[in-house]
């Protein structure tokens, strides 16, 4: 915070992502954003940098932080990969598929007890094999097992009930909301509760607040209090593992690696991105408001490079996300989209 006489300025900013067809400007994504400091001070918004959301995706490491911080994970002796993979909106290939069954053995579980529900993958090799053999079909492919199963974790070491574990009302979930209303800097009372798409509980929460949980990820010390260990042991988690986080088609995996482990990205439903800069104890959030993925890419891109986060090499590197090409049935390149962020103004808060 600042003493007397000081102030700080937050940086006004206007993000457009446009839809080109040819030289024609076929449609616009109206695009929020929030940048937080490690102090919790709004550095960097568009016109609307309180507006309330839905976390979705994002809140997963902060949903895996009391296992880690609460010492749980070592009852099972979970890898750092086993973490990423609680972490993940993985897209069910054989090797994610592979991690979540080794977590639920060694909790004496099955997929059956997961509450997430089934859809089809993302990764081809394993959406190949289920519409060979639909059969095979379980809750492991869902993009949330991994969530899932760290979180039965979290109710077996704490000896509260599995069954209904993603119920609101279970301690687990209170526990998730509590937890994530810290990170953000709020009460648990004020953060507004809904049923995510796997059954648990989403919140929702004002972009600012979403950017100062990440902020507080992102600062992080190995050295510092339990939490601190928790999301630096989190974070590094998901840095050294992006495919694992991720995977292939999912602009938070190929974010962290062209990044090369200055920072850690996780994505969530419905057009939202959340970045930490470890360096510089940055948080940052992007929102596209008509929840289209396709702008998420090519607005996080722009921020980031406008923030300096990112060299002039790994905005090249990330070109078919931050400039994707638009192609007609036929397979032609017809247009592109493309990200512009414009500073309009400095407000003194």
């Amino acid at each position: 915070m600042e003493g007397p006489g000081q102030t700080t300025q937050t940086a006004r900013v206007h993000i457009d992502v446009e839809v080109w067809r040819g030289s024609i400007a076929e449609s616009r994504h109206r695009v929020q954003a929030a940048v937080v400091d490690a102090s919790g001070m709004l550095r960097v918004a568009t016109e609307q940098p309180e507006r309330v959301t839905t976390f979705r995706s994002a809140a997963k490491p902060f949903q895996l932080l009391p296992l880690v911080e609460r010492g749980l994970a070592e009852r099972w002796d979970f890898t750092e990969e086993q973490l990423a993979v609680m972490a993940a909106s993985h897209t069910g290939s054989p090797h994610h598929i592979a991690l979540v069954k080794q977590i639920l053995v060694k909790l004496g579980l099955s997929e059956t007890d997961l509450a997430c529900g089934y859809h089809d993958p993302l990764d081809p090799e394993s959406l190949a094999e289920i519409q060979s053999h639909p059969e095979r079909r379980t809750a492991l492919y869902n993009n949330c097992s991994g969530k899932h199963a760290g979180m039965l974790a979290q109710a077996l070491a704490e000896g509260w009930p599995v069954e209904g574990y993603e119920r609101a009302d279970h301690p687990l979930q209170r526990r998730m909301r509590e937890t994530v209303a810290d990170v953000c800097g709020m009460e648990p009372q004020a953060l507004l509760v809904a049923i995510d798409g796997c059954s648990v509980s989403v919140f929702g929460v004002p972009l600012t607040a979403m950017a100062r949980a990440y902020a507080r990820f992102a600062a992080a010390k190995p050295e510092g209090g339990a939490r601190d260990i928790a999301l630096d042991r989190i974070r590094t988690a998901m840095i050294r593992h992006p495919g694992t986080t991720g995977g292939g088609r999912r602009f938070s995996t190929r974010l962290m690696e062209v990044a090369g482990g200055t920072l850690v990205a996780k994505g969530g439903a419905e057009g939202l991105e959340c970045v930490g800069v470890p360096s510089r104890g940055l948080g940052i959030v992007v929102k596209c408001e008509d929840g289209h993925a396709r702008a998420v890419g090519p607005a996080v891109v722009a921020l980031l490079e406008y923030l300096d986060v990112l060299t002039p090499q790994q905005v090249s590197d990330l070109a078919s996300w931050s400039r994707p090409e638009v192609r007609n049935v036929r397979g032609l390149k017809v247009g592109e989209i493309l990200a512009r962020v414009e500073a309009f103004d400095r407000v003194t808060s």
